[in-house]
């Protein structure tokens, strides 16, 4: 073919293209027969078209030189397709080139698509571990790809660029500077978006995933217990150097001192020990510890911040010395690595909880995870008499009663169940 035959064909071409563009119709029949090509690996096929317009029809109908008329679905076969171009002024353009030049990729079938994605992949996974050669995810890599698993669906971009956040995430973990950040800081230092690792979200569940491939890689084995699910989840965060900004990351103390890692008192604990003061201890401190000493070897924790005040400030004018530790309700990841530290330290546990079904299993579940000595303090029948108010518990809260299982507690929750009301430890207050 010689230059002018070239340009006009290149003419042709155009014109054709143009024409193929004028009506919405022709890209629903050309990604029909594109779809087919890519099944079979050549232009065949049939392509239905449903529920068509007037203009639609008439667009055919010109085409093909046939009528649709009073029709609202055409069916039109490869074949039929390939002559009516034929017999067109565009009979030079074979059906495969207008698919390619209308969508403006070449066109594959379905084992070319395979192995071309096969080799893109390679490269994509080739150039990332260039990109990471020296950083201690080359050494991880592998697991790494068996994480970021892709689907044939999925873009590779998409896949590439999960790889490289996982590799960004491994790499600067803060555990490795020895440090310790929130997840709201550490996410918008890696993504520019602190709730990019919120709970619940794709990359949320993505890091949880990393987190537990770099425990695994360290052959560090999380502890927890049923009782408290959530437990290990919260501390192996804390062992990759983050902390979850849903959870109280404090504790409340009052007359416990510390001994950190590197075998030296807590100066700080100290002091309030010695000044007589309630502290919060922030969650990030309390990971410095090894043990906890208390006044007696015991430790009188009660439910509730009022209760705990009260306590805390007749302990100032008293003779007797007590250490007391407020739970403040559920019992959060501070307050349960303060229990792990009495546990290890020998502490004597001594507790007290509002006497309605949620403070009695509060109680409950303390006592079963507690590793060490463990008593229920002012939970008594004659102390739910004294602290019973006129609060009416619903059937729905009363269920909860019936997982109470503890031999201690049954005949408190046998009197509960007898007046339906609530008990409130702050009416104790003074028994206390």
């Amino acid at each position: 073919m010689n230059e002018s035959e070239q340009q006009e064909l290149e003419k042709i071409k155009k014109e054709c293209l143009t024409y193929f563009h004028q009506s919405p119709v022709w890209e629903k029949v050309l990604k029909g027969f594109r779809d087919k090509y890519s099944s079979y690996g050549r232009f065949g096929g049939k392509v239905v078209l449903k529920n068509l317009k007037s203009q639609d029809i008439e667009e055919l109908e010109g085409f093909f030189g046939k009528s649709f008329h009073g029709q609202k679905s055409v069916t039109m076969s490869a074949e039929k397709f390939r002559q009516a171009l034929r017999a067109s002024r565009y009979k030079d353009i074979p059906p495969e080139c207008l698919l390619e030049n209308f969508f403006g990729e070449p066109l594959l079938g379905k084992q070319e698509q395979k192995l071309l994605r096969i080799r893109e992949k390679e490269k994509i996974w080739q150039k990332f571990l260039e990109d990471y050669e020296g950083t201690v995810t080359k050494s991880a890599a592998e697991l790494l790809r068996n994480i970021v698993k892709d689907s044939d669906s999925q873009e590779l971009a998409e896949w590439d660029r999960a790889l490289r956040l996982g590799a960004e995430i491994y790499n600067h973990l803060p555990y490795r500077q020895r440090d310790k950040l929130y997840l709201a800081v550490f996410a918008a230092m890696l993504t520019g978006n602190p709730h990019a690792f919120d709970n619940g979200t794709a990359a949320g569940n993505f890091l949880y995933q990393m987190i537990q491939m770099d425990l695994e890689i360290r052959k560090i084995k999380i502890e927890f217990s049923e009782i408290f699910p959530a437990y290990k989840r919260q501390k192996s965060y804390l062992m990759a150097g983050i902390m979850l900004d849903d959870i109280s990351n404090y504790a409340m103390l009052y007359q416990v001192e510390a001994v950190k890692k590197d075998g030296n008192l807590h100066k700080g604990m100290e002091g309030f020990v010695s000044e007589q003061h309630i502290v919060q201890v922030p969650l990030a401190v309390i990971t410095e510890w090894e043990s906890l000493y208390c006044p007696q070897d015991e430790i009188y924790i009660v439910e509730n911040p009022s209760v705990f005040a009260v306590l805390c400030g007749k302990e100032k004018s008293g003779n007797v010395r007590r250490a007391y530790m407020c739970m403040n309700g559920q019992p959060r990841l501070a307050g349960l690595m303060v229990l792990d530290l009495f546990a290890k330290s020998g502490i004597r546990v001594y507790y007290a909880g509002d006497l309605d079904p949620e403070g009695i299993l509060i109680a409950q579940k303390l006592s079963q995870y507690y590793k060490g000595e463990f008593h229920y303090w002012h939970m008594e029948t004659a102390d739910y008499e004294k602290c019973r108010s006129e609060e009416v518990i619903s059937p729905k809260r009363m269920k909860i009663l019936e997982r109470i299982t503890d031999g201690r507690l049954k005949p408190v929750v046998d009197r509960i169940e007898e007046y339906g009301t609530a008990g409130y430890q702050e009416m104790l207050v003074e028994e206390m």
